[in-house]
């Protein structure tokens, strides 16, 4: 009969907690079983996530999930489109404006036509009418029917304008739009990193927890030989014990930083996905005066501010074009009913203008409200293009010292690292006492957290520079 890999792995687990048992009920040694169960967690896989059988995530996948799902992008999407909806209807007002009007009433006081003896002339020496006589409006229930179109013609111009003004605000919304991308793809990229830079301590810690653990190994060998004070191996076990709780705090911080950024885009909090190494730090960004015309060509801000400019030049002229009279070509049709003396069908066609010709100042009020948004557009714009090279500046010169530093503590790591393995090999052979080999552990732990606090500030910095430069 044979055994499946998971068999195998639940039947090695169980004896080993046998084992573990056996021996604290013969030593009474907390150390040891509590080494069993370590033990006993890394092969039957008890406690572990699951990110190992998880499909991998790449960065560049990671993107375009998040590009497809994010809830505020599709919102700056969504913008886009409903803008859109505004242009068009704005242009629906170029056409002939058709309305209907239909008012059917009761009179409360009947009101009534009187004519006058003779008010007609006379037939064959006869008054029309011979008598005064008295005709109702109506019998009941009145009213009238209008129907009109309307072609408006001087207010084209300022239908273009106002059309003009809504296209400003689809392009406005359209980087609004691409500027909400570019900050979740800078988010993307940071989660992406953190996480990277957390698997990287996780596995850093795990072989410092080996390096405690044959630490720990010969110091029992040695206490056992009475060749150390049993203090000293307290103090091993209570580093190592703090190295196993430090590894449990970074598997929790890595499943929270998986679940926000999961979230960040747009999927289920419990998606399960492993990551892909980055490439390593590069040396090959543009120049300085290159990263500056980049982001003048490319930064949303700026063209944000373009558009604005733009857009208040517009504003002004739809001011200015209150000046103009309003005048339109119009056909009407109205017919009363259920009267009994008025024409049942009046069509009437002509030109109507509308014209305020007196209004206290207030069109050029108006007009010069928008001369000074202007003005104020225009220092925005200046204003923006002088933030845009700063932060370009900026973000250059912190991913230059962020490369830098990389190279300062990968130095030290590695120079930590062989001291390390340099002191355990002396203390094996005692000629170093156990403090050193702590020592020297503890500085490796700290070299190890300087390092990867270094490649997430160098990750970090570089999506920042692309940000600046307005890429996605």
């Amino acid at each position: 009969m044979g055994f499946s890999q998971a068999g195998m792995r639940t039947l090695t687990s169980f004896l080993i907690l046998c084992m573990a048992t056996i021996r604290v009920r013969r030593t009474g040694s907390l150390g040891f079983f509590s080494s069993a169960l370590v033990i006993l967690w890394g092969v039957s896989g008890f406690g572990q996530s699951t990110s190992d059988q998880a499909p991998e995530l790449a960065l560049v996948d990671a993107i375009q999930i998040a590009l497809g799902n994010n809830r505020p992008v599709q919102i700056a999407r969504l913008d886009v489109t409903k803008y859109g909806w505004e242009v068009a209807e704005a242009k629906t007002h170029r056409f002939p404006e058709l309305k209907t009007e239909l008012l059917a009433s009761g009179n409360i006081d009947s009101p009534s036509f009187t004519f006058k003896q003779g008010v007609f002339g006379t037939i064959d020496n006869q008054p029309v009418p011979t008598t005064d006589k008295q005709i109702s409006l109506s019998s009941g229930l009145t009213g009238y029917a209008i129907a009109t179109v309307a072609q408006p013609i001087s207010q084209l111009y300022q239908i273009h304008l106002l059309v003009r003004e809504k296209q400003l605000s689809v392009d406005l919304a359209g980087e609004k739009y691409k500027q909400k991308r570019q900050a979740t793809v800078v988010d993307v990229k940071q989660g992406y990193y953190a996480i990277l830079q957390s698997e990287s301590a996780l596995e850093s810690e795990q072989a410092l927890i080996k390096e405690y653990e044959e630490t720990d190994r010969v110091t029992t060998q040695y206490l056992s030989k009475e060749s150390i004070l049993k203090s000293d191996s307290l103090q091993v076990k209570a580093q190592l014990a703090q190295a196993r709780h430090q590894l449990i705090t970074l598997r929790d911080d890595l499943q929270t930083q998986k679940e926000h950024f999961n979230d960040l885009l747009g999927r289920d909090l419990d998606t399960s996905f492993r990551t892909q190494p980055v490439p390593p730090a590069s040396t090959d960004e543009m120049d300085l005066k290159a990263a500056r015309k980049t982001a003048l060509q490319q930064r949303p801000e700026l063209q944000e501010a373009k558009i604005n400019v733009e857009k208040a030049g517009y504003d002004r002229s739809l001011a200015k074009a209150e000046y103009i009279p309003g005048i339109g070509a119009q056909l009407q049709y109205l017919t009363p009913i259920n009267t009994q003396i008025l024409p049942q069908n009046i069509l009437s066609v002509g030109l109507k203008m509308t014209w305020e010709p007196y209004e206290w100042g207030r069109r050029k009020d108006n007009v010069k409200e928008k001369d000074i948004q202007v003005q104020q557009s225009q220092y925005q714009l200046d204003h923006t293009s002088s933030q845009v090279l700063l932060d370009v500046d900026n973000t250059f010169r912190k991913l230059s010292e962020s490369r830098s530093m990389l190279e300062v503590a990968q130095a030290a790591r590695d120079a930590a690292n062989e001291k390390l393995r340099e002191v355990n090999d002396q203390y094996r052979q005692v000629t170093v006492l156990l403090r050193d080999v702590l020592k020297q552990q503890a500085a490796v732990a700290n070299a190890n957290h300087e390092y990867e606090e270094s490649l997430l500030a160098f990750w970090n910095a570089k999506a920042e520079f692309e940000k600046a430069l307005g890429e996605e």
